[in-house]
């Protein structure tokens, strides 16, 4: 858990993300030249990444990410390496990281062919299952029980189109409204705007275990999709993410990846102590065992 450290204002970050074209691709350089690199953190992505307060970032690929850079320091003999924790949204994490505003982005992002043409994925490091969260009350077990209801998604997200997809493959009708970030979906779920929320079971169970009253709400239905989450990196940098791969081989082969994933969603976490139960799934397991950046659509295709 760190304290965040700013070189410019979020909002003035994202107008510049915008418009903004791919950095040049030498990483490494200039990570020696400045001896700083900047983390792409969520406000509200856990167990992945999210916020505490106070400038706080913590999660499972917030302190996986700390464990490469230290991994950095040491292989690439950059003792002064610093952190500098840029707060990122769905909307924004490409563009700053294609503009060179974010070298690691360390969130809750699905790698997939589309997203590949414009950033590049580091060895896969969760595999999640898309499906609802709902009031515990609501009786709602299935996307065929949403006939006629309020389903909320977040902005830039993968589950925009996995929702639109299931949508007309189960032929139901139900209106979308759209949460500006994960945050933002759950608030809608919890205040009644909408009867569901469709995202990522780690997204899903982190809020709720987050939540003041936790059992007002479940992770309920079938999986809509199987996706791989992976930190994300600028594109055509072939040595940097080869050597942030060679840094994650690393923790999978030791086992400190594996210790991570059971401190984060096996055990109680913070800020309400609350533990999502999420045992490591066979897919993950197997990437693991043979570490792989593999796309979402290769996952769908098994």
């Amino acid at each position: 858990m760190k304290k965040i450290r700013l070189a410019f204002p979020v909002l003035v970050l994202s107008l510049l993300a915008a418009g903004a074209g791919p950095a040049s691709a030498d990483t490494l350089r200039k990570l020696a030249d400045s001896g700083r690199i900047a983390m792409g953190v969520r406000d509200s992505g856990a167990p992945l990444s999210y916020a505490l307060g106070a400038g706080r970032y913590t999660g499972y690929h917030v302190e996986l990410c700390e464990r490469v850079i230290a991994g950095l320091r040491e292989a690439q003999r950059l003792p002064a390496l610093a952190i500098d924790y840029q707060p990122v949204t769905s909307s924004n994490r490409i563009p700053l990281v294609r503009n060179g505003t974010v070298d690691l982005e360390c969130g809750t992002t699905t790698n997939n062919a589309a997203r590949q043409k414009e950033v590049a994925f580091a060895l896969t490091t969760y595999v999640t299952e898309v499906r609802l969260a709902v009031a515990a009350k609501s009786g709602i077990a299935s996307i065929a029980q949403l006939q006629g209801k309020t389903v909320v998604v977040t902005s830039g997200s993968s589950a925009v189109k996995t929702a639109r997809l299931h949508r007309k493959a189960a032929g139901v009708e139900f209106q979308e409204v759209y949460g500006k970030d994960t945050g933002d979906s759950f608030l809608m779920l919890q205040t009644g705007r909408a009867d569901a929320w469709i995202d990522d079971d780690n997204i899903l169970a982190g809020n709720i275990a987050s939540a003041r009253t936790p059992g007002d709400f479940r992770v309920a239905g079938e999986t809509f999709a199987v996706e791989p989450i992976a930190i994300m990196l600028r594109r055509d940098d072939p040595a940097f993410k080869a050597a942030v791969d060679a840094q994650l081989r690393r923790l999978m082969a030791d086992g400190e990846l594996a210790k991570l994933y059971d401190k984060w969603f096996v055990q109680p976490i913070p800020p309400r102590n609350a533990a999502l139960n999420l045992p490591m799934s066979a897919a993950l397991r197997q990437a693991i065992a043979a570490p792989n950046d593999n796309p979402s659509e290769a996952y769908q295709a098994r």
